[in-house]
């Protein structure tokens, strides 16, 4: 059987090199089960307790930049402590994850981890931190900055009566509420609300139809 010490190259692969060590060594005292999982659209981590086997499991995209990785593991490791501490008395990001997740990122809140505007996105977001990052317009746009996914854009950034693919579907947005916008699925005609911080292909010429 492999040594879990033996697994430090996985974290420096898909982490910042000065986060490295930081959270393999977390992984290795917390005792989770880490898994690197394909693309998904839904979601960038999750964590998960199944009660049968008594073991909590932790998994991350593969296909996310290291900054963004690094935000979701931690995310998703505080989540893991918050369980260990409370089990399933407090709400998923209460109080109790919002401290936790604090305490785990503090260590990283350094200018030899991170670069000056992702470390002020961060640290501007961790003053509340809500369920997803991508919740968060400005932090959502300085990690996209460091994908490599050029087709895509942050639907925030479109011009309002652009149309856009999200989801295998054509939206055109029509009017921005707060974080949010109405946007219109060119087939159906049906208005939706979808987030400004969504990631979408912007379409350059009308649809047909």
């Amino acid at each position: 059987m492999t040594e879990r010490s033996s697994f430090l190259p996985v974290f420096q692969r898909f982490l910042p090199e000065g986060a490295a060590k930081y959270c393999f060594g977390l992984w290795m005292e917390l005792g989770f089960e880490f898994k690197i999982t394909k693309a998904r659209k839904t979601k960038l981590g999750d964590f998960r307790f199944d009660p049968r086997t008594n073991k909590s499991t932790i998994t991350v995209n593969h296909n996310l930049n290291p900054y963004a990785f690094l935000v979701t593991y931690l995310h998703e490791v505080a989540h893991h402590i918050t369980h260990q501490e409370y089990g399933r008395k407090v709400m998923p990001h209460g109080k109790e994850w919002k401290d936790n997740f604090k305490k785990v990122s503090l260590p990283v809140l350094t200018p030899e981890v991170l670069p000056d505007e992702v470390l002020r996105a961060l640290a501007g977001y961790l003053k509340n931190p809500a369920a997803t990052s991508c919740t968060d317009p400005n932090l959502t746009r300085v990690l996209n900055g460091y994908s490599s996914q050029d087709n895509e854009t942050l639907l925030m950034d479109l011009p309002i009566g652009s149309y856009f693919q999200f989801k295998n579907k054509i939206y055109k947005s029509l009017e921005k509420k707060r974080t949010r916008l109405v946007c219109q699925e060119h087939k159906s005609g049906r208005r939706y609300l979808i987030n400004g911080a969504a990631q979408v292909m912007k379409v350059e010429t009308r649809p047909k139809g």
